[in-house]
């Protein structure tokens, strides 16, 4: 498997679908090719996972709905993903095939840059992280690799999702992807592993100090001492590293990056809104990139922007670069060891000459683009928040049309209103055109699956595969659920929650032990009550006591203060009474000894005088002699 992820694929077919033509990059998550869609006949990227990745399940599903999700993202600044699968045991991703370089290469090549050029470059990546976050995404690993620059100058970022796929994923090896992103992970996610927009913002705000510094703010021997760093030092001033950096600049990075989430920017609206504040106030960028055009502004260079080497991304985008076509000189066309007084005239002629075409050019322009040009458009009216039918019908009275170019979930946005437009609010539109609107589900929620009775690992995979995330496991008591198996969760089951929301395990202990209360002398009826309540089965037997009275409890087995589980039987022996007493033969015994031997067995005796009592003896008795009767009963004695 290893030998055909990293090598064989070229010239081979994927899924039945990708004919596999070039290897463009390796890196420590993915290979990536470029690949023709035989279905669609276009050039896309393939990015197919390494072997250690695809053979975790965990992140196998992770990675499938982080895919779905980044492909429900269309935005001119993001980088299209079109599809996703498994094939013959390899994992892989569909995108958008963008030939250029990334911003890692414009910064290793002309950083540090000036912070007009630093904005031009960022304003792109914040719209894109915009209209990512109104649909409920978080990138959580921006950084110069991940943002990508076409020839033709277009910026887009790349990767949404990725790093928390592969963050998540229990695969040992995956511990050192992210290695290299450490530079520009937020505090939050070094210390809690969390991350919310305002961790992009963060990231974001690194990248503008890099472009314009020339170096990220932290620096250590190791990635641990950098993450450190992030979570105990404040990000300097860029311009107490380098000279020329106004204030402007200082306060936005600073603003990006403060530690503490809650001060940082709220969104990145308004993290926008202050680049397009200070872009305004600041001079036109100084040429530094040979592209026809880049978003609205970025300017075009003087000098070549690529070089000759081959410099592949890992995010798979052929970042080729080109000779200067002069032979490798500097692009004016001559030595030093050139005569130049001979060439002045020529040159002289050349430049008015072009001068003249440029006059003639900027004419022609500047007619096209009133008659038929961008001069003719009109802004796009703002519908964001409004319902689609509210948005239709305002746009129809404009003139214009509205398409639901897709769907996206959106913490703020209700569902079925509008989340963002393109062209977005303010943009030029030419008339009768159509807007496209991505639509809002309303906020991502996943009901907690319930998996009582199931077993720990069962559970897991069940709250996985439903959105959510794996959370801690505790052991409490529980009188219904077995051992060993889910009693609950927290959240409790039902609870509808935001992706990737951490769920517990309550992993039944089974019953709680008893501690048996002492219930003897306890009337029967009462003993039996405490027990059962507390959680045990009574099982009862009669004696005769002496010493406790008829109905309550003599003993119980085991004692109180015994220690038991929960059903067990605890067995009480309850008192019948004194024993019976038989009565004796009194009968012709004289009245004092007759009594006095009632008294002897335990018996009263109560004295039944005759008219005449001259022989002073028992003539007769009840209950009669033999008769068995309790301790304490009253025998009437007849005397005569």
């Amino acid at each position: 498997m290893e030998t055909s992820a990293r090598s064989g694929l070229v010239g081979s077919i994927v899924a039945n679908r990708y004919e596999v033509r070039a290897l463009l990059a390796r890196g420590g998550m993915a290979t990536v090719y470029e690949a023709l869609d035989l279905r669609l006949d276009r050039v896309v990227a393939l990015k197919v996972m390494h072997p250690h990745l695809a053979a975790d399940p965990g992140f196998v599903a992770r990675f499938e709905r982080e895919a779905k999700s980044a492909a429900r993202l269309s935005h001119p600044h993001v980088v299209g993903v079109y599809d996703q699968g498994e094939a013959n045991g390899l994992v892989y991703l569909a995108m958008e095939y963008i030939p250029g370089r990334t911003l890692r290469d414009v910064i290793d090549q002309y950083g540090p840059l000036t912070t007009e050029q630093a904005l031009v470059l960022l304003e792109p990546v914040l719209e894109a992280l915009t209209a990512a976050h109104a649909a409920g995404l978080v990138h959580r690993d921006i950084k110069p690799e991940n943002v990508l620059i076409s020839h033709d100058g277009r910026v887009k970022v790349a990767d949404f999702g990725l790093a928390r796929a592969v963050a998540t994923s229990e695969t040992n090896a995956t511990a050192g992807v992210l290695i290299g992103t450490v530079a520009y992970l937020s505090p939050e996610q070094v210390e809690r592993g969390e991350a919310d927009e305002r961790s992009d913002i963060y990231a974001a705000g690194i990248c503008l100090f890099e472009m314009i510094t020339g170096s990220v703010p932290h620096g250590g021997d190791s990635p641990l001492s950098v993450a450190y760093q992030h979570v105990n030092a404040d990000v300097p001033a860029p311009s107490q590293l380098a000279a020329g950096i106004g204030s402007q600049a200082d306060a936005i990075t600073l603003t990006a990056t403060r530690r503490d989430p809650a001060r940082r920017y709220r969104n990145t609206g308004d993290f926008l809104a202050d680049i397009r504040r200070a872009r305004a106030a600041l001079p036109a960028p100084t040429p530094f990139i040979d592209t026809p055009a880049m978003n609205d502004t970025l300017v075009v260079g003087t000098r070549d922007a690529f070089d000759s080497r081959d410099a592949f991304d890992e995010s798979g985008y052929d970042t080729r670069g080109y000779d200067d076509g002069y032979g490798g000189h500097d692009g004016y066309g001559y030595d030093e060891d050139d005569d130049y007084e001979p060439r002045r005239r020529p040159v002289l002629r050349a430049v008015v000459a072009l001068i003249v075409a440029a006059a003639v050019a900027v004419a022609g322009f500047a007619g096209w683009w009133l008659a038929a040009g961008p001069g003719t458009y009109s802004p796009t009216p703002d519908v964001v928040g409004q319902t689609f039918d509210e948005a239709s019908a305002m746009l129809t009275a404009e003139g214009l049309q509205l398409q639901a170019q897709s769907e996206g979930y959106s913490e703020q946005v209700p569902a079925g209103a509008i989340v963002s437009t393109d062209p977005a609010p303010g943009e030029g539109i030419a008339p009768g055109g159509t807007v496209q609107a991505l639509v809002s589900l309303g906020p991502e929620r996943y009901p907690v699956p319930d998996v009582r009775g199931s077993d720990p690992a069962a559970a897991t995979t069940a709250i996985v595969e439903a959105g959510l995330a794996s959370g801690g496991r505790v052991e409490a008591f529980d009188d219904a659920i077995p051992a060993g198996q889910v009693a609950r969760t927290d959240p409790p089951i039902g609870d509808n929650l935001p992706p990737d929301t951490p769920v517990d395990l309550i992993v039944s202990k089974g019953p709680e032990p008893v501690e048996l209360e002492d219930i003897t002398g306890r009337k029967e009826a009462v003993a039996t009550r405490r027990l059962e309540e507390a959680g045990v089965q009574v099982e009862s037997t009669r004696e005769f006591s002496e010493s406790v009275a008829d109905g309550r409890v003599i003993s119980m087995k085991p004692e109180g203060g015994t220690v038991v589980d929960a059903g067990s039987t605890v067995e009480i022996v309850v008192s019948k009474g004194p024993p019976p007493v038989e009565v004796p033969d009194l009968i012709d015994m004289r009245r004092k000894a007759a009594v006095t031997e009632l008294e002897r067995v335990g018996l009263k005796a109560q004295i039944d005088d005759g008219e005449f009592t001259r022989l002073n003896r028992v003539f007769d008795q009840s209950p009669s002699p033999g008769e068995m009767v309790p301790r304490g009963t009253t025998i009437v004695l007849r005397i005569v």
